[in-house]
């Protein structure tokens, strides 16, 4: 009798001639304790790694600490509206930096134990300027806070000189690869019935509407990410071909979307199954989550043929320099946007000039003179 058993670690199957029971069952022991062996040995580094994390982030903090940055951040979400990201950031941010200054109170850090936080900071070599940025934005708030409630005489981050961001111009799509991309689930679509008589496509109709409908919504609209998942049924109006956006901050807009993404949206609710409080629903019926528009995102790029480090925010930028590159004003694009400041849209400019430089040295009789 010959048994071919397998050995999981080495990826490999050999034959054991004339086993018997015993050698069989002893082989299958070695295995079981050199696999609990090593999940050991995995369990041991995965504590390590989050007692580290832990002693970053100041996760054992005094309760006096720590209840101040909890009554902090509960101002930033319910009085001033900042996403729940951003309050997860500036929590860390505050626990990393109060981890690292045992012993002392809130109320008695002073400008130069920030210029040694910023020094050691700046040292670590896997924080670039905008992470140190965020720290510091975190800092300055929170005092800022400290100084109006009388906790503080000055915010002792007031006056410190930052790392200074790169400024680097938008990577946004042309519009010949954004139509191309914006048709790509109806390609999909299409290609799927071919094959529907040697298998049939799991995915329905009212799905490769719903994803056109979000992608023309993304570029029509120019909508974050989270602007897009947040997106209600009540918020869409068809008849004014508008949607109603809840921003940043809290901050509601309205902005047009145009006929396409009005058609795309219409077919998707006329077909879609289910009956929910979200625009855009996933095939169980719940609201589409960020990890899916990404995902779904990438893949709709490759079929496309676009390579590069797109991103759904990508369509964003595309919407804003397209609209530029062809005669909008710098302050209706920054409405369309929500950006509560015209510096914030103003690098987009940028990218029109680059654009007018080449169709003036394309055309201009004088340009290579």
């Amino acid at each position: 009798m010959a048994l071919r058993l397998t050995d999981p670690e080495k990826d490999r199957s050999f034959l054991v001639a004339g086993s018997s029971l015993r050698t069989v069952i002893s082989f299958l022991g070695s295995r079981v304790v050199s696999t609990r062996r090593q999940s050991s040995r995995e369990s041991g580094k995965e504590k390590r790694r989050d007692g580290e994390e832990a002693r970053r982030s100041g996760s054992e903090l005094p309760e006096s600490e720590e209840r101040e940055i909890v009554s902090f951040l509960a101002f930033l979400q319910d009085q001033k509206g900042y996403s729940p990201f951003t309050v997860r950031n500036y929590g860390q941010a505050l626990r990393e930096f109060a981890g690292q200054r045992r012993g002392q109170s809130w109320w008695s850090v002073g400008p130069q134990d920030l210029r040694s936080y910023l020094y050691e900071l700046c040292r670590r070599p896997e924080l670039g300027a905008a992470s140190i940025r965020v720290r510091f934005a975190a800092l300055r708030s929170f005092f800022t806070r400290a100084v109006k409630r009388k906790q503080m005489a000055d915010n002792p981050a007031r006056t410190l000189s930052l790392p200074r961001l790169a400024r680097r111009l938008p990577i946004f799509l042309t519009q010949e690869q954004t139509l191309r991309l914006l048709e790509a689930p109806r390609r999909k679509w299409m290609d799927r019935e071919k094959r529907r008589s040697v298998r049939g496509p799991a995915w329905k109709e009212w799905q490769m509407w719903r994803d056109k409908a979000w992608l023309e919504v993304l570029y029509g609209a120019g909508l974050r990410l989270r602007e897009l998942t947040g997106l209600r049924r009540g918020d869409f109006d068809p008849e004014q071909e508008l949607v109603r956006v809840l921003g940043k901050g809290g901050k509601e807009r309205i902005c047009p979307v145009g006929p396409s993404a009005t058609e795309a949206i219409l077919r998707y609710l006329e077909l879609c199954p289910y009956q929910a409080d979200a625009l855009f629903v996933s095939g169980r019926g719940k609201p589409l989550s960020p990890r899916f528009i990404e995902s779904a995102f990438r893949l709709y790029l490759t079929e496309s043929g676009l390579e590069g480090a797109y991103s759904p925010h990508k369509l964003r930028h595309s919407f804003a320099t397209h609209l530029l590159n062809n005669g909008a004003d710098l302050r209706s694009v920054q409405e369309l946007l929500g950006h509560a400041r015209l510096s914030t849209t103003q690098i987009y400019t940028g990218v029109s000039t680059q654009r007018l430089r080449e169709v003036y040295q394309a055309a201009h009789p004088r340009a290579s003179a």
